[in-house]
């Protein structure tokens, strides 16, 4: 990612990514994986509804707002894959 990040970014993700491992003990990942989605989402639903005044000016952006956080996404989804992709070997051989 070439934005800034805070001192805390990446302890904040980890306690995300931790509570999906562990709740990869009762349920599959796929399971997993879609509550976290859905989670992210709802969150930054949340999240941009608390920057409005009324749901007409959230109507009003919502396109711009898909926008940027399906565009931040990809972004991250892209940088994360490329790390697995060059580091495969040595991230997948830890859980054999």
């Amino acid at each position: 990612m070439e934005k800034e990040t805070d001192d805390k970014f990446y302890e904040r993700a980890d306690e995300h990514i931790n509570l999906s491992n562990n709740q990869l003990k009762l349920e599959s990942k796929g399971k997993v994986s879609a509550s976290m989605l859905y989670g992210t989402s709802r969150f930054n639903a949340w999240l941009s509804a608390s920057g409005w005044n009324n749901g007409e000016e959230m109507k009003n952006a919502k396109e711009e707002t898909l926008e940027y956080f399906v565009s931040e996404y990809r972004k991250m989804l892209d940088e994360n894959l490329n790390d697995y992709i060059n580091n495969f070997e040595n991230y997948m051989n830890q859980k054999k």
